[in-house]
């Protein structure tokens, strides 16, 4: 057993790593949790968490992805007066960490080299646990707390998107576990932009008549290159805005090709893409930047007789920015917690979406701190243990500290 530096906060270090091992090694691809929260509970009610404390939301119902649970949230009833806290991190991996097998390599954990690893973010899942044991086996004051393991977090953030806040009893600040650095406080992140478009042409034999058809992958052709001269594709920055934005999927119907044959004029595509950016508004205008560059491009592709395609485009928000500021009472708890730690704080912002885009906007200021995950949705990734630990001892401060 170890003392916390500049705190009196016992912390088992092995204790810590046994858990983070048996998460790793339990499937739990996104939507697809079932396990991974059964192991979950099995650690927390061993830790002496009542089983009346545990429990699922009804997420998963709203959820428009077959998804096996909701939200798992679990109550530790404070034993010292003080506002709620949340503490949050989510239960999926990528569909990459399919049968990984973790393995310690020097101060690493790592896979076999055919999967990726899921520190993303059974990290936070190993340390959230890892809080709740701590708290109840040495009695250590705390104010009350809930912890949330969210669900389909990979695959759009579903689960802290559902959410009904209500459920959570209150907290005035949340500390959501998903980055490498412990060091590094996520304080906003950019928000997204999703579309999609439909373009029905019309087939013909491309040898014998190809001006009777109409290619609907030309036609998604000259859109994207007319949305790239228009300066909507890639790293935007204009007068009013600044954002990124690709295209993703460019194929047919039911992840089939765009076309089955070289000498047929495709008579569908279907193209999907995203738009990012640091105010919601402006990611919303690189999208329709591509619908206006999809409309271009369906005028310019005709077929004999003066016909174009149908081109259908559809956009909607995936899930809104935010940006907390420095003063806001969680990054002041964050920062203040890493400075006993003898830690100076990075402020960051996110270019990728986290639950705490979702819990920001459900009402609850969310700051996203590290505990070594590294080289995420990659066969190349790993834990570094170093910065669990400082992860840990990290979440434990936040969970005991007075401001």
């Amino acid at each position: 057993m170890e003392k916390m530096e500049h705190a009196s906060i016992p912390f088992d270090k092995a204790a810590a790593e046994e858990h983070l091992m048996r998460f790793l090694s339990v499937e739990g691809v996104t939507g697809q949790e079932a396990n991974i929260a059964s192991a979950v509970m099995d650690a927390l009610k061993a830790a002496g968490v009542p089983e009346a404390d545990i429990r699922f939301d009804d997420a998963n119902d709203r959820i428009p992805l077959p998804t096996e649970t909701g939200n798992l949230i679990v109550n530790l009833p404070g034993t010292r007066p003080g506002p709620r806290l949340l503490f949050s991190t989510h239960l999926d991996t990528v569909p990459l960490c399919a049968g990984a097998k973790p393995r310690r390599e020097g101060d690493r954990i790592v896979s076999d080299g055919t999967t990726a690893l899921g520190g993303d973010a059974r990290t936070g899942v190993a340390l959230l646990v890892v809080v709740a044991e701590t708290l109840l086996k040495h009695k250590l004051p705390h104010p009350p707390i809930t912890l949330l393991f969210t669900v389909r977090e990979e695959s759009g953030l579903h689960g802290a998107r559902e959410l009904n806040p209500a459920v959570l009893d209150g907290p005035v600040m949340c500390i959501n576990v998903d980055g490498q650095l412990a060091s590094e406080l996520i304080i906003g992140a950019v928000g997204q932009e999703n579309w999609e478009v439909e373009i029905k042409g019309k087939a013909s034999h491309a040898g014998v008549a190809p001006e009777k058809g109409i290619s609907a992958t030309l036609v998604g052709a000259l859109a994207l290159a007319e949305a790239q001269a228009a300066g909507w594709f890639g790293k935007i920055v204009k007068e009013d805005g600044r954002g990124t934005s690709n295209i993703g999927i460019f194929g047919g119907k039911e992840g089939k090709p765009a076309g089955d044959a070289t000498n047929v004029v495709t008579d569908y595509a279907f193209l999907k893409g995203e738009a990012r950016s640091p105010e919601l508004p402006f990611a919303t205008k690189i999208a329709k930047g591509y619908e206006a560059a999809f409309e271009k491009a369906r005028s310019l592709v005709k077929d004999d007789q003066g016909e174009t395609a149908e081109v259908k485009f559809t956009h909607k928000t995936s899930y809104p920015p935010f940006k907390l500021e420095e003063t806001s009472p969680v990054v002041v708890r964050a920062s203040k917690a890493l400075k006993t730690l003898g830690i100076e704080p990075k402020y960051l912002f996110s270019n990728g979406g986290l639950d705490a885009n979702w819990l920001d906007k459900h009402g609850i200021p969310t700051i996203t701190i590290g505990a070594g995950q590294a080289e995420i949705h990659t066969i190349k990734e790993y834990v570094n243990l170093s910065e669990y630990e400082k992860g840990c001892r990290l979440g434990l401060l936040l969970a005991t500290m007075e401001v």
